[in-house]
């Protein structure tokens, strides 16, 4: 219960200071938008990497189905 008061008062203090000081809002705008971008980056990262899991899932499921498409095309024609 002790450390959720704490984490109040730190809160409500940076709060307080955001809405006096305009040059700390414009910090915390830049440092959550610093964030936001690592997050982005990272979230591109592990998507687009193909040594993770679901990158070499997505290629497989895209192959897979790139192969059904040609072979129903290829059947078609004969």
């Amino acid at each position: 219960m002790t450390t959720q008061y704490i984490y109040l008062i730190i809160f409500f203090c940076i709060g307080y200071l955001i809405v006096t000081d305009q040059s700390i809002a414009k910090a915390v705008v830049y440092v959550t938008q610093i964030a936001k971008n690592k997050f982005l980056v990272f979230k591109w990262w592990l998507v687009h990497n193909p040594k993770t899991p679901w990158a070499r899932y997505s290629m497989y499921k895209r192959s897979m189905k790139l192969a059904e498409e040609l072979m129903k095309e290829l059947q078609d024609k004969q």
